[in-house]
């Protein structure tokens, strides 16, 4: 087997992306047991960079570590999901409060011209979902507080281990736009509570969906 090209940044940060992709991509399936020797081999690396890789995305809880069994994709409990969503709920509600409050009139309309661009996706769930993403990244970088993002970007990493549970459920996407409209709402009415408010809905109606 020929050996993946990687680029020349950090050799275990190259491999941990490559795995990453893999495990949202649902090539690699939560559950599934991750061959060392075997990505070893593929990549062309030793196990070092590789068992790096492994750390860097255990960090992020993409893999989980089994004492002397080695490294599984994680698998997410309904738990797991309800913890995670709540979290998100209550940083991307708090977020989109400052948004409302702060945000120029220039970021509210760059803003409201992404949502466009996700109204234009509806028939195309990749691209709808990145989109949707790139939406709540975009709020986020408004609101200002690095730490916030940061903590917020790996529970997304997270969360994407269950999103062909969620947002692409029959009706969702719908469903999703219609929460987005009522966010811009009170974002461009400089409604700081009814931006919160509106986003903890957001959150909620999709645990609903991403749920049995």
């Amino acid at each position: 087997m020929s050996a993946v090209t990687l680029t020349p940044r950090a050799l275990y940060e190259e491999v941990a992306e490559q795995l990453r992709q893999r495990i949202f991509r649902r090539e690699l399936e939560p559950g599934c047991w991750i061959d060392e020797l075997k990505i070893a081999e593929e990549f062309g690396i030793s196990r070092t960079p590789l068992r790096e890789a492994l750390k860097v995305l255990a960090a992020e809880g993409l893999v989980t570590m089994k004492v002397r069994r080695g490294a599984y994709v994680t698998e997410m409990s309904e738990k797991d999901l309800r913890d995670v969503y709540h979290l998100l709920s209550l940083l991307e509600s708090d977020a989109a409060g400052v948004v409302a409050a702060q945000a120029s009139a220039a970021q509210l309309q760059a803003l409201q011209e992404l949502h466009a661009e996700l109204e234009s996706a509806v028939h195309e769930r990749e691209r709808f979902f990145a989109l949707n993403e790139q939406f709540h990244m975009q709020l986020l970088e408004l609101a200002d507080n690095r730490w916030r993002s940061q903590v917020v970007t790996d529970l997304r990493k997270v969360m994407k281990l269950n999103r062909h549970n969620s947002l692409f459920k029959q009706g969702r996407m719908a469903d999703s736009l219609r929460e987005h409209r009522a966010i811009l709402t009170a974002l461009t009415a400089r409604d700081a509570a009814a931006a919160a408010q509106a986003m903890q809905t957001h959150f909620a109606q999709g645990l609903e969906a991403a749920t049995p």
